[in-house]
């Protein structure tokens, strides 16, 4: 049994360390009104012992929004989650797919992958305290632990305590030799696990991540799948999610490049006022808004410089666009014939 083909597919932004904070996910919902937009990973010890406002701050336009928790202890899980709630989270995610060291050392992320009935514990306790869904992102296996038997046994777990909907990336982690940015792009790629999850438990959501960076995926899986993540494509090709938009959404209200780029000037002059916010804490996240496109290289060497001087403003963005313009104007400026 799988989904119709005609139906649309769950677009989602992956979570990204260090990527998409509010300011990035701002950014992207201008460009995707349908995608669903996901938080880093947030630990619980920094909800419960950090500023809490600060991490879970978010603008009212990222709507679907979940916050993904990273942690092993399921009550300190279930209290974050139900915070999460109360901000006015849509979704709460469990990481078990981070396999970065540190996250190793904290007990969470990948590696609980090998405690399937720990997570099933912990799923329940997110569950039991809110009212939203609840996910997880994970791997199709850890290390040496990389058969279909696995994976099925760690979903069966979680789905048994309740849980509904998984995000699997379509690649196995090393949890040890490998960096975590070897990890998304040394082991290789096995949608067939994902959809064989899938076929085995047509009534969960399934959602792939790992490798999505053109339509041609997404179409050619579609009706196998419930979703697609989209990954590092998002963040260096911002635009693709325009493109999706357009090829399955239908959508033919799409804003263009120059549009977003100011509406992202009023973006920051808002976030400056009112919280201080230094403008290049937000152009960081749109070097990638003209990808592949005349003028690009001048759009990023100017956000790339001018934001960092000092008492840099959001007038920085005018003038990227001013310098892409001038440079598109150059390429395409006819060449004068010498007589």
């Amino acid at each position: 049994m799988t989904q119709d083909y005609n139906s649309k597919p769950e677009i989602s932004v992956a979570p990204m360390m260090g990527w998409t904070n509010k300011h990035c996910r701002y950014f992207h919902r201008l460009i995707s009104p349908n995608a669903r937009l996901y938080t880093e990973m947030i630990t619980t010890g920094a909800l419960l012992h950090g500023d809490t406002k600060r991490f879970l701050r978010f603008n009212s336009s990222e709507h679907p929004i979940a916050l993904q928790l990273g942690g092993s202890d399921p009550t300190d899980l279930a209290i974050c989650s139900k915070i999460g709630q109360e901000y006015g989270y849509d979704e709460i995610n469990f990481n078990c797919g981070c396999p970065s060291d540190r996250v190793q050392n904290g007990r969470f992320g990948a590696c609980l992958m090998k405690e399937p009935n720990h997570v099933a514990k912990c799923i329940k306790a997110i569950i039991n305290a809110v009212n939203i869904p609840v996910t997880i992102k994970c791997r199709i296996g850890i290390d040496e632990h990389d058969s279909i038997e696995f994976l099925d046994n760690f979903i069966s777990n979680s789905m048994n305590s309740g849980c509904k909907a998984f995000i699997l990336h379509a690649r196995k982690a090393w949890l040890n030799g490998l960096s975590p940015k070897q990890n998304r792009e040394i082991p290789p790629l096995n949608y067939e696990r994902v959809k064989a999850i899938k076929e085995k438990y047509p009534h969960l959501k399934i959602i792939l991540n790992g490798g999505v960076t053109n339509i041609k995926t997404i179409q050619e899986h579609q009706g196998n799948l419930d979703g697609f993540m989209i990954g590092r494509e998002a963040y260096s090709n911002p635009y693709f999610l325009a493109e999706i938009e357009r090829v399955i959404f239908n959508n033919t209200n799409i804003l263009s490049r120059e549009e977003i780029a100011l509406a992202m000037i009023q973006y920051a002059q808002k976030e400056a006022e009112k919280y201080g916010t230094p403008i290049k804490s937000i152009t960081r996240h749109i070097l990638g808004l003209y990808h592949h496109q005349s003028g690009a290289k001048a759009w990023k060497r100017t956000l790339s410089t001018l934001p960092y001087e000092e008492n840099a403003t959001c007038e920085v963005i005018e003038k990227a666009l001013k310098a892409q313009k001038n440079q598109q104007n150059l390429c395409t400026k006819p060449l004068q014939s010498v007589n």
